[in-house]
């Protein structure tokens, strides 16, 4: 798999892990054709893995953030709308982008950037045309398994 067939795959899906357990498909396995037992930093195609993650943590159609059981989460533009229009439902660092910088020594630095800070104004737009119940459809299959907002 590639970057751009990783790509078809969250838009496909709409809402992916990384590489965690939880309610959704795992993009590092579908990157690796096969399941992944461990961290996939052990797998033979790890290299390969983590290039594509990049490019796609690159892309301004993918929202990266802690969305599904606080575990790293990758959420296609389409969807963008109704999560926004649902924003209740979750908590906001549910919905915090979150990007990863690898540095030159190895170390592993997480930048986040705050809900709704990280919305571009067009998504905002479109979520205030989106009718509450299109959204909820949308967002069907994740409502009930995120966890609720705190009031």
């Amino acid at each position: 798999m590639n970057a751009e067939a990783a790509m078809s795959f969250v838009r496909k899906h709409g809402v992916v892990l990384q590489s965690g357990k939880g309610s959704a498909p795992r993009l590092t396995e579908a990157i690796a054709g096969e399941p992944i037992k461990g961290s996939w930093w052990a797998h033979p195609k790890s290299h390969q893995i983590f290039a594509i993650l990049q490019q796609l943590d690159d892309s301004p159609d993918i929202l990266v953030c802690r969305f599904l059981g606080g575990r790293v989460t990758y959420i296609h533009r389409r969807l963008w709308p109704a999560i926004v229009k649902l924003a209740s439902h979750f908590q906001a660092d549910q919905l915090a982008q979150v990007r990863q910088e690898h540095t030159a020594s190895g170390k592993h630095v997480n930048h986040v950037v705050e809900y709704p800070k990280c919305v571009p104004p067009d998504v905002l737009e479109e979520a205030k045309l989106l009718a509450m119940p299109e959204a909820e459809a949308l967002l069907k299959d994740f409502i009930s398994k995120a966890p609720a907002a705190h009031p």
